[in-house]
């Protein structure tokens, strides 16, 4: 890996004029693509198995003029306080925009207030629902104008009009968070090194990769239908590790011109070194966001997938556009103060000009045990929050504040009552059954008997009479335990029913949907972290050689993972600090949070392991002692990987400032366990944990040993054929690089610098 990696640096590096116009051309390709063939997104739930899916999928087939699985919408109306709805003027009004409604472009069906008993009581509060031909993600601009417009001719009226449903589609705008980000993590890259250049080739590098990535993405939704949060995500993730693995070759490159070498020679050896650790961190990032696609879900599934494509492209870029542009760069990425004196000490450790990594490591290393003992305790208090997760898919009660679907929401509510927001579907299947009236009577009866049942409708059959569709509205709001468990109580009466008639009860609907989804992820999280942590343990086994470090690695993650939940608990649940962080009220935490964390810290959580951690072993490799090892790497890593820890929580904390209550929650679940992760787990836990370990932490079975493929992440084969070829290395080279680009190899594989 090194070697290969070696020549690879020093190829971009020489061709580097090739290479950036390669590039370049596959940008303009890639973006006349995407303006070209481009979709629009899908945020509808599929779940194949669930006995939802199940009887919308009946639906489909039996009740093929009432849209099933078509887009929704509710047009509330309400009318100030004193007046009613049901005076002449106001119902001649509803009934009007009513009829409009029915011949706006792809509507299906709408039910009229005052026919559907859809009135509150008080006469203030109605509301028609729209059912739509397609699907939420075909949904035209056409047919959401023509919304639109029905509600401001509402509003000219004397009505207040608002809209919810998945049919109204408000995009949030995002450009702020993406440049937030950008603006801290260039203020960071310029402190680390202390250059506008070397700060420049990363961030460079960064949005290269990231426009490629995202342009790529929306070629594929002219292919699919993905969900809108995947680019997002997809553009989250994609920028931070963009920036951090060019920060780690950037670094590593000037700590090789610092050693004498040659521009080309340098950029050789730090891909052959950095860049192995690169592999293997974004090879641990991909695993564990391909694993999403695990758990059966499409909006799980495209999200994941986007986002480890987006984390392809940052580790591709990263391997060959940015020792392409190093090539241009040539020594002035240096900063002057590299060649002072007291900055060659305190890379050397020595004297007082030690840097600060290099103190804490030792300040650790001398108290190993108190360390340990002091991050564990505060990490699990953390957590403890974490114990009364509860979990629930958004709805337009999580929209924000002043939003037409959060105004029709909250007036259903005030109208009607909660359940009203989420009624659920019930679908008789009595096609088994002697007499299908008779079963669809005995569902009405037994609904009406349940406790948290506030009404329920009368049952509509088919044309053939032997399937039935009844509207059950719950009291409770569609995203609370109590809707909950009603659901699988009214299931919990289909053996009854088959019993008596032979007619099989179903429970359908998005509320529903919601709910089997919330279900299927929770059961879905352990077998998921386990396949993920597999694999990725695997993974850590062939990088560093040892059983003990990749144990560690994983039980720092899962210490860093309760303790961002215990956050995200005590924040968006609990309520805790909600001004500042822009928390409206509290709710449950979204059902996929849990799950992406899991796959999305990991990943991260590996990179900071593989980047401290392989300096460590490369300095124990090349024989310095257990503790000074650990020393040496911070000496090199601690650096970087802060200013990496830091872009990252700005670029994730950014996404705070996002109206979707699932980008805003895992915003501030990445931010936070990027924090914990980087600066408790591994710059305090690891290297007390590697000290109490001493020559263990590096320990394997020989009969392992033997079998295992050595990938040489830390270059000690690449050293020694390097060593080799030092006397024919010699040719002199100028400020920028060798002069001659067409040297003979010297070694197999290897060109004169």
């Amino acid at each position: 890996m090194a070697t290969f990696l070696f020549r690879l640096g020093r190829l971009a590096f020489r061709r580097r004029r090739a290479v950036v116009l390669l590039w370049i051309v596959v940008l303009a390709v890639v973006g006349l693509g995407a303006a070209q063939v481009s979709g629009s997104s899908n945020d509808t739930f599929t779940i194949p198995g669930s006995q939802s899916q199940k009887a919308l999928d009946l639906l489909e087939r039996e009740f093929p003029q009432a849209s099933a699985d078509g887009a929704t919408a509710r047009v509330v109306f309400e009318v100030p306080s004193g007046q009613q709805l049901t005076s002449a003027d106001h119902k001649a009004e509803v009934e009007s925009l009513v009829a409009e409604l029915k011949k706006a472009p792809q509507v299906a069906s709408v039910a009229d207030p005052y026919t559907s008993r859809l009135v509150s009581q008080d006469g203030m509060v109605a509301y028609a629902q729209v059912t739509y031909k397609v699907a939420q993600a075909d949904v035209s601009d056409k047919a959401r104008k023509a919304l639109h417009e029905i509600a401001e001719k509402g509003d000219k009226a004397g009505l207040t009009v608002s809209m919810g449903g998945n049919a109204v589609n408000e995009k949030a705008e995002n450009g702020a968070t993406e440049l937030i980000g950008l603006l801290v993590a260039a203020v960071a890259l310029v402190i680390t090194f202390g250059s506008l250049a070397a700060a420049g080739l990363p961030l460079l590098t960064a949005i290269f990769g990231v426009a490629l990535a995202m342009l790529s993405i929306s070629i594929a939704t002219g292919l699919w239908n993905l969900s809108s949060s995947a680019p997002t995500l997809a553009l989250m993730l994609g920028l931070a590790v963009a920036v951090d693995y060019a920060l780690f070759i950037v670094s590593r490159y000037r700590s090789e011109l610092q050693e004498g070498h040659e521009p080309e020679e340098a950029a050789g050896r730090a891909l052959g070194t950095a860049g192995s650790a690169v592999v293997f961190a974004g090879l641990t990032v991909l695993i564990a966001l391909a694993g999403l696609s695990i758990i059966g879900i499409r909006m799980l599934t495209d999200i994941g997938l986007s986002a480890a494509f987006s984390v392809a492209m940052a580790v591709v870029i990263t391997l060959t556009l940015l020792p392409a542009l190093l090539g241009f760069a040539g020594k002035r990425i240096t900063a002057k103060k590299l060649k002072t004196r007291r900055f060659r000490a305190r890379e050397r450790g020595e004297g007082e000009g030690e840097a600060m990594g290099v103190r804490w490591a030792r300040f650790v290393t001398r108290n190993p045990v108190k360390m340990l003992a002091v991050s564990m305790v505060g990490l699990l208090a953390l957590a403890i929050p974490a114990l009364s997760l509860e979990t629930a898919m958004p709805d337009d009660s999580s929209k924000p504040p002043g939003s037409t679907q959060r105004i029709a929401y909250d007036t259903i509510s005030k109208g009607f009552g909660a359940g009203y927001n989420g009624p659920l579907t019930v679908v008789v299947d009595a096609r088994g059954s002697d007499d299908a009236k008779t079963a669809a009577q005995d569902a009405v009866t037994l609904l009406g008997k349940l406790d948290d049942v506030a009404s329920v409708g009368p049952a509509t059959f088919n044309h053939g009479g032997d399937v039935a569709v009844i509207r059950a509205v719950p009291k409770s709001s569609p995203d609370s335990q109590e809707t909950v468990d009603l659901v699988a109580d009214i299931r919990d009466q289909d053996a009854a029913l088959q019993k008596d008639t032979g007619a099989a009860l179903l429970v359908t609907g998005t509320t529903a949907l919601n709910i089997d989804v919330s279900a299927k992820l929770s059961d879905s999280l352990v077998p998921y972290l386990a396949v993920v942590v597999g694999l990725a343990l695997v993974l850590l086994l062939l990088v560093f050689r040892s059983l003990l470090v990749p144990l560690k690695a994983a039980m720092g993650f899962l210490l860093s993972l309760f303790a961002t939940l215990g956050v995200v608990v005590a924040v968006f649940q609990w309520g805790w600090l909600a001004d500042v962080f822009g928390v409206d009220q509290t709710s449950p935490i979204v059902s996929l949070l849990p799950i992406f964390l899991v796959g999305v810290v990991f990943g991260l959580a590996m990179d900071y392991e593989v980047f401290l951690v392989t300096r460590m072993r490369e300095a124990y490799v090349h024989g310095a002692e257990p503790t000074e090892a650990v020393v040496s790497g911070f000496r090199h890593s601690a650096r970087v990987v802060t200013a990496a820890a830091v872009i990252m929580i700005s670029v994730f904390g950014g996404f705070l400032l996002n109206d979707q209550a699932l980008i805003r929650s895992i915003g501030l679940g990445l931010a936070t366990a990027v924090l914990f992760d980087a600066f408790v787990v591994r710059m305090t836990l690891v290297p007390a944990v590697m000290t109490l370990l001493g020559r263990r932490a590096w320990s394997l079975p020989r009969w392992l040993d033997r079998r295992l493929p050595d990938v040489d992440v830390e270059g000690e084969k690449l050293q020694r054929m390097l060593e080799k070829s030092a006397p024919a290395d010699a040719a002199p080279a100028g400020p920028d690089g060798p002069a001659d680009d067409d040297r003979e190899p010297v070694g197999p594989g290897i060109t004169g610098s």
